[in-house]
């Protein structure tokens, strides 16, 4: 979905300055830094809330602060856009709301549009949540309702402002100047109608503002899916521009995201704590761990860690991809004098594998990705150093054609050898695989998943790539395919040639053990 990494985080000092303004202790992974020079009505949009009924908590506090900050310079608000991704039951509605009735009421004549999945689905919000907290509250006699067909309205005599819904169609936000466009549930739209219908809406409105909010979604969600990644690269280029110069120039969108990598664990208390805002407040671990029991994982992953859901991969026959799981072992570590290295690289060369195998004490083979970036620079000094540390019997590579081979003449300018005599090979030197070699070293790693003979620590890279891989028929035999496959496998060729590698090349450069008597 994203081209920035998972593993980008803010710098300390934001969470600690979220924690001193408003007491959040679950900051956002991506989230717009509070502007220290500029004044906010975030606390007048408190207020709001607090009297509909739900006093804001504090995500909502920084959030809506952030939002609502005017440039002193202008007098307008700094943000014209607003994107909010966290996951469900967090108290987005609430927020929502808020923001609604704060723009109504602090401004004459607001023409105010709301929009989510349908619209009939915006209707029934509409009715059945916002109007009913506002009826019930100490706001209700300044608010009345128009239940029309097409057109309704909550109507704000005191302002003569207006809160309506639109359906998510091109024509959706044409009319009368648009000063706040809210697009709820974004995860169901699939194209950007609604941005484009409501934005020219607000071009005469000098202070107007789009806001989008919405838990994750799928791969369908090309709209959403689009506006996260576009917020994490403005939010990580921001933090990096600050960090330069505090003086640095700010974009004019605000962009905040809860969101669990996928190598947090979904059963840990811990990713809940980092994840989930409304946590401790209006949520409890004893929900979630609920949730958790009675959810389809993915779904899980996409409502309550803010995760895309991806299309669960049809299984290859050839793949025993059933028997993976039951081969995690987190505590599994190499044995230094028996490490197999090798090397892979995606199809389109954006990114890279370098893994390992290694003979364990009790005969099983460990299997681990020992690192798995973009690009190809860093392969061959990175194999450099860890040939060094190591001292591998061997370090493999597939020839034929495979993409990694073009790394072949840099690895033996770095001293890892081809070997002289290819029967007497010598301890560290490459392992050029042939075709032969890769469709014998497919069918020993399938063999070792189904007999139970190898083990790994379950890292998120290499399982996605044993999901997502396809085969190929070469012959009678077959190979790992990396054009049909759903995914970048080069993490699983990567395991695949090193166990191989320590399995053939392992026994004719030491003596002190026999790796074939021990996992055959």
């Amino acid at each position: 979905m994203t081209t920035t990494s998972e593993t980008w985080a803010p710098p300390t000092e934001f969470a600690e300055d979220l924690y001193e303004r408003y007491g959040l202790t679950c900051p956002p992974r991506w989230g717009t830094p509070r502007h220290p020079d500029r004044p906010s009505l975030g606390p007048k949009l408190w207020k709001v809330m607090a009297k509909l009924g739900a006093p804001p908590m504090p995500w909502q506090k920084y959030v809506s602060d952030v939002a609502l900050e005017i440039d002193p310079e202008t007098g307008l608000f700094a943000h014209r856009e607003v994107g909010l991704s966290v996951s469900r039951q967090q108290g987005k509605t609430e927020l929502c709301l808020g923001a609604q009735v704060h723009r109504a009421l602090a401004w004459q004549r607001q023409n105010i549009v709301y929009a989510a999945q349908t619209r009939g689905m915006a209707r029934q919000r509409w009715e059945d949540e916002f109007w009913e907290k506002i009826s019930g509250s100490d706001l209700a006699k300044r608010a009345r309702i128009r239940k029309s067909n097409g057109n309704e309205a909550i109507l704000w005599p005191s302002t003569r402002s207006r809160m309506g819904i639109t359906a998510n169609t091109e024509k959706a936000g044409h009319g009368p100047p648009l000063d706040l466009g809210f697009i709820d549930e974004a995860f169901a739209h699939e194209d950007d109608r609604l941005e484009q219908a409501f934005s020219p809406a607000m071009l005469t409105r000098a202070m107007a503002q789009l806001w989008w909010a919405s838990a994750g979604g799928t791969t369908k969600s090309v709209w959403l899916n689009k506006k996260r990644e576009m917020g994490r690269a403005l939010i990580e280029a921001l933090f990096a521009a600050l960090a330069e110069d505090a003086a640095a120039q700010r974009p004019r969108a605000a962009y905040f995201e809860w969101y669990a990598p996928e190598d947090m664990d979904r059963a840990d208390p811990a990713t809940w704590r980092a994840t989930l805002p409304a946590l401790g407040h209006t949520v409890t671990e004893a929900i979630i761990a609920a949730e958790l029991e009675k959810m389809d994982p993915a779904e899980f992953d996409r409502a309550y860690l803010n995760r895309t859901r991806k299309p669960t991969p049809p299984t290859d026959p050839n793949v025993p991809k059933g028997k993976w799981p039951g081969l995690v072992d987190k505590d599994s570590k190499p044995v230094a004098s028996s490490v197999a290295l090798a090397i892979d690289v995606s199809q389109d060369r954006t990114r890279a594998a370098i893994s390992a195998a290694s003979l364990r004490p009790d005969g099983k083979v460990h299997l681990e990705v020992v690192a798995y970036r973009p690009g190809t620079d860093w392969v061959v000094p990175a194999v450099a150093r860890l040939h060094k540390l190591w001292s591998p019997v061997a370090v493999a590579v597939a020839a034929s054609g495979a993409p990694a081979s073009s790394l072949i003449d840099d690895l033996v300018a770095a001293g890892i050898d081809v070997p002289k005599d290819k029967d007497h090979p010598e301890r560290g030197d490459l392992a050029v695989m042939r075709s032969g070699d890769i469709i014998e070293a497919c069918g020993q790693m399938a063999d070792a998943m189904n007999q139970g003979t190898a083990r790994h620590i379950d890292q998120v890279p290499l399982t996605a790539a044993v999901n997502g891989a396809r085969t190929r028929r070469n012959g009678d035999a077959w190979t790992l395919d990396r054009t049909s496959s759903l995914v970048d496998i080069s993490p699983l060729c990567a395991v695949t040639f090193a166990r191989w590698a320590l399995l053939i090349r392992g026994p004719m450069v030491t003596d002190t053990y026999d790796v074939l008597d021990s996992v055959l």
